[in-house]
């Protein structure tokens, strides 16, 4: 159907689960046009705005044959994601389907699978959101996982095989709920990116994403705040934790940051805000998790979100304050090397400008791993008392020196160790050595953090990674 036929749609006041009904609570009021007749196939997809940034959209209808999906509306999706791709807008999903429609065969297994073909060929090209409004099951567990970003609400439920089959094949007697429900993939698997309650607040923050990643802006340094020093917002001693997400706000435009994932691997935050009006995206240690440390879970987590910023051009804002990698059996056994060497996979081939600020410390492998200088970074900064080491230094001395502690007696010990650890961190550790050696690009003043944030990645050249998202 040619754009100038496009039937412009209005809700009938009828089932809120309709395709039309919902799509219209997602779309600015009026905006919604059809990109074919609507039908009984299983889905709806249309053209339309949000907050007057075009899109693409598509809805499973749950209230035909619980939304499963026959070989044409298949081919509605297909068509709907490569309008997205013509148009170069950002494409929406409503979900709530029982997967492929059974008295179609072999036909509606085709069909799922150029689904799937679809959005592969989109990822990277232009933004891909899913909204899971129901159960999503087989096929519509599948679809949205290929997706960028995963909202869900209350009422989603996303598994291959539902409690049913499970309880057949494999005697396990599970509930809905409670085999894939919003708070399993929330915190337990990390299929979700968003979890929004009800299906109005889903509506909310998904055209706050779009809005964001379909509108990024410009960057404008006047509207940055020139002073206010942010050390303020950290606790007085160094060693105490913090949330990040108190810093974040502080360094961030004056607008709610979008966090993805909140409630899986916590001890890094990622997500979306604006920096000097323009869209970043933030990749964070948060020292109230864990400590700060990376682990299995979370650098893999800052690994995917990397890779969906660099492939969709999106500036990256590295926040770094993190004593190392998590020490552990279980980590080793989850996989931490591997997993690991995704998040320097991701950094070292990431195009898009990212620029890193070390706040309190960056030791071992972990300080690599955060956008260090020796992965490409734009920029690294770091505040004037951060510390760039191998190790803390008080670790170090007593690895390095043991002996020479163990021969001093006991009461002049522990004067001896202060020593040691402040001629080791001046010597090896102190920011200054970073600097000298090129690993630390400047030393900034803290009241001065937004406008260099925010300097770095304006003045450095727009690029984008020529690579699609997959699920890692």
């Amino acid at each position: 159907m040619s754009l100038t036929q496009q039937p412009r749609l209005h809700p009938a006041p009828v089932d809120p689960h309709s395709p039309l009904s919902r799509l219209s609570r997602l779309l600015d009021r009026d905006s919604v046009l059809a990109l074919h007749t609507p039908d009984d196939s299983g889905a709806l997809a249309v053209t339309g705005t949000v907050a007057g940034q075009p899109v693409v959209a598509y809805a499973t209808d749950p209230t035909v044959k619980g939304g499963a999906l026959g070989a044409a509306g298949c081919r509605h999706i297909v068509g709907a994601i490569a309008e997205a791709v013509a148009r170069r807008v950002p494409v929406v999903g409503l979900w709530q389907s029982g997967g492929a429609r059974l008295a179609d065969g072999v036909a509606s297994l085709d069909g799922v699978g150029r689904i799937f073909a679809a959005m592969t060929a989109a990822s990277g090209q232009v933004p891909q959101l899913s909204v899971v409004l129901g159960p999503a099951a087989g096929a519509a567990a599948y679809g949205p996982a290929l997706t960028d970003i995963i909202v869900t609400t209350a009422e989603a439920r996303m598994f291959v095989t539902g409690p049913e089959v499970i309880r057949r094949v494999t005697g396990e007697d599970i509930e809905m709920e409670a085999l894939g429900g919003p708070q399993v993939h929330d915190r337990k698997s990390g299929v979700a990116h968003v979890y929004a309650g009800t299906e109005a607040e889903a509506y909310v923050r998904t055209r706050a994403l779009i809005t964001l990643l379909g509108d990024p802006g410009m960057f404008d340094l006047e509207t940055v705040p020139r002073h206010g020093d942010l050390r303020e917002v950290l606790p007085a001693n160094s060693r105490s934790a913090y949330n990040v997400k108190d810093l974040l706000g502080a360094v961030l435009d004056p607008a709610r940051f979008e966090e993805l994932q909140p409630r899986w691997a916590p001890n890094v935050v990622i997500g979306f805000g604006r920096l000097a009006g323009h869209t970043v995206g933030v990749v964070a240690n948060n020292p109230l998790r864990k400590g700060g440390c990376l682990d299995a879970l979370g650098a893999e987590k800052a690994a995917r979100f990397v890779r969906l910023c660099d492939a969709l051009g999106v500036p990256l804002l590295v926040l770094v304050d993190v004593p190392g990698y998590l020490p552990g059996v279980e980590q080793e056994w989850a996989g931490v090397i591997r997993r690991g060497a995704k998040l320097l996979h991701a950094f070292a081939e990431a195009r898009v400008p990212r620029v890193s600020l070390i706040t309190r410390k960056a030791y071992g492998g972990a300080f690599i791993a955060m956008n260090s200088r020796a992965l490409g970074a734009t920029a690294v900064l770091a505040w004037p008392d951060a510390e760039v080491a191998v190790m803390g230094a008080d670790a170090a001395v007593g690895v390095l020196h043991r002996r020479r502690l163990s021969a001093a007696p006991a009461d002049e010990r522990e004067a001896l160790r202060a020593e040691l650890v402040e001629r080791h961190r001046a010597t090896t550790g102190g920011v200054q050595r970073a600097v000298a050696l090129g690993v630390v690009d400047e030393v900034i003043d803290p009241a001065l953090t937004r406008m260099s944030l925010a300097r770095a990645l304006a003045t450095a050249p727009a690029r984008r990674g020529g690579h699609t998202n997959i699920p890692l």
